[in-house]
């Protein structure tokens, strides 16, 4: 086993950095694996692996993702909720999950936790707790509201210990999957008193959307036709991604419309804010533009919305949106920076005032390349040739320190 471990160790050594976008072809242990990175442009469940007869040759396994979470495996004793589980999900509400070993808890909860792809899931989930874990008494105790996390458990202890908990799901042993799951209600969770209790979801809730029962009807169909787990796995895949898209595109149209215009960008101001976001003027363009575009699901979006803006799911999603387009109007601004005539700039300017823009020229190349801005190519090379201009225009003494490296 070891010199395996080390041949294997060597392999990944010699690894390229990864860069998203970049296809990279990686060797291990005999074998060759081409990756591409995905960039937060891509689509979600597409593959941007582009085939050539010449680079394929050496490649033995294509891999289109690293580990995907079989859903249909998962969900199959609760496959009647799913949609009430997405929408928990989704609000970052606290769920246990009660399963019969860690193998059947840890993929339940990276189940529900990939549900609402590509939207990012921002809170903590466990997907094997224990009564060894230092937060077993925080998530234990009645004295406050469970947290917004998910966990994983098959210890007895728990169905008593964590009973007050809003939403339980009850998983039984997935090797008897091939049964018709009968758990069509949705129980009180007062009935969960041991983990011999039945499959379900034991839960209060009552979910925002009408129950799509379309999709119910799909995979009991499959069920009785005895269709491949792998085709109803991707049907439920596919079920959820759109759920969600249809969800977030909305979102994802506001926030776009909170970006200032290219024209406000001026080179010699700082970059222009973004607006912030308000939810008032959100939940106004819900009307025409909203989720009905593109789901056929009716029920309380907008309620749906109005949680969702409160939750951790959004607070991560929405920060994440912020920085990537403050980071665009960084690269815009350094872009229009780039196309003016410093030379000519600096002819009417001090001594001082031209030290003074090297300097924040020399910041604005830093930042490009730590925070890796999405500028256009040649952007940078053109920022250097600036920066070397305008020290060139200055005397041999002042040169000499500008062209010193700076000391961290």
């Amino acid at each position: 086993l070891e010199p395996c471990l080390e041949a294997a160790c060597n392999d990944i050594d010699r690894w390229p950095t990864p860069h998203p976008g970049r296809i990279l072809t990686l060797p291990l242990m005999g074998v060759v694996i081409k990756v591409r990175i995905p960039t937060c442009y891509d689509k979600p469940g597409t593959s941007q692996l582009v085939q050539s007869a010449q680079s394929d040759s050496l490649v033995s396994i294509v891999l289109p993702t690293i580990h995907e979470v079989d859903l249909f495996r998962c969900f199959h004793p609760v496959y009647f909720h799913i949609q009430m589980l997405w929408e928990l999900v989704l609000l970052g509400e606290a769920l246990v999950v009660m399963a019969p070993s860690p193998a059947e808890s840890s993929d339940t909860v990276l189940a529900l936790v990939s549900c609402i792809s590509p939207l990012r899931y921002c809170s903590d989930f466990r997907p094997y707790f224990t009564i060894h874990d230092s937060e077993f008494k925080e998530y234990t105790t009645r004295t406050q509201a469970p947290p917004s996390v998910i966990l994983g458990v098959t210890n007895p202890f728990f169905a008593k210990t964590l009973q007050h908990w809003p939403h339980i799901i009850r998983i039984g042993d997935m090797k008897q999957a091939g049964e018709m799951a009968k758990q069509m209600k949705v129980k009180k969770l007062k009935n969960l008193k041991t983990l011999d209790s039945k499959p379900g979801v034991y839960t209060a809730y009552k979910p925002y959307l009408n129950k799509d029962e379309e999709i119910i009807k799909q995979l009991q169909k499959g069920i009785q036709q005895k269709r491949p787990s792998a085709a109803q796995n991707a049907i439920i895949r596919r079920y959820f991604l759109e759920l969600t898209q249809s969800f977030i595109i909305p979102l994802e149209r506001y926030v776009a419309s909170l970006m200032p215009l290219q024209k406000s960008i001026s080179p010699w101001k700082s970059p222009p804010q973004l607006r912030p976001f308000n939810q008032l003027d959100f939940m106004k363009t819900l009307e025409k533009t909203g989720p009905q575009l593109t789901s056929r699901l009716k029920g309380d979006w907008i309620g749906l919305y109005r949680h969702f803006l409160k939750s951790p799911n959004f607070d991560g999603w929405f920060r994440s949106r912020r920085r990537e387009m403050t980071q665009k109007l960084d690269a815009l601004h350094l872009e229009a920076l780039c196309e003016e005539d410093l030379q000519q700039r600096i002819q009417k300017h001090t001594e001082v005032e031209a030290v003074d823009l090297v300097l924040k020229l020399k910041d604005k190349m830093t930042q490009a390349e730590r925070e890796q801005l999405p500028v256009r190519p040649g952007t940078l090379s053109k920022l250097r040739a600036h920066i070397e201009a305008v020290i060139l225009a200055l005397p041999e003494d002042l040169q000499g320190i500008l062209h010193a490296p700076s000391t961290p």
